[in-house]
């Protein structure tokens, strides 16, 4: 598979999961952390109304397990892949897990601290600065997908 390929087949994981959130009315956010040879280490989707943990997110929890699949937390050579832009909070844990990329799938245009709000991942005066794929450098059919997924949790809610 091409490098393309995988970054595709692990977004697709990842809005795997976002989905497996909404069972437990937790905002759709999947994140896959993958390993330089392109093999899944963690998964990750956002658990915070099923834990009542405020660190939750899915960024972190795929972070953690890759880590303890790896025995350390240094994430050098990883990607991590994930559904929407990630908050200030996954975007400092990415880079203190020194991953080297950060690939997601639909912008955050209130919290996204990749580019869009703050950006975060890429500061100057940080020692370690992954590089950022944002949507318009996936597969446009995996970014809508990213997208719409928030967009019915979203509009749904607003229904209630």
């Amino acid at each position: 598979m091409t490098d393309r390929e995988v970054v595709d087949a692990a977004l697709r994981t990842a809005i795997a999961e976002g989905e497996r959130a909404l069972e437990t009315g937790d905002v759709p956010v999947g994140a896959v952390v993958l390993d330089a040879d392109g093999a899944v280490l963690g998964t990750g989707r956002n658990e915070r109304e099923a834990t009542g943990d405020p660190t939750a997110h899915a960024e972190v929890l795929a972070l953690r397990a890759a880590a303890r699949a790896r025995g350390e937390w240094r994430l050098s050579g990883c990607t991590l892949v994930v559904t929407l832009e990630p908050c200030t909070m996954c975007a400092g844990a990415t880079v203190l897990s020194r991953v080297d990329r950060l690939v997601y799938g639909a912008r955050d245009a209130k919290a996204g601290a990749a580019g869009s709000v703050w950006d975060a991942v890429r500061d100057p005066r940080l020692n370690h600065r992954p590089e950022v794929l944002p949507p318009d450098l996936v597969a446009e059919e995996l970014a809508d997908r990213c997208a719409d997924l928030l967009t019915r949790f979203f509009a749904r809610r607003r229904i209630r």
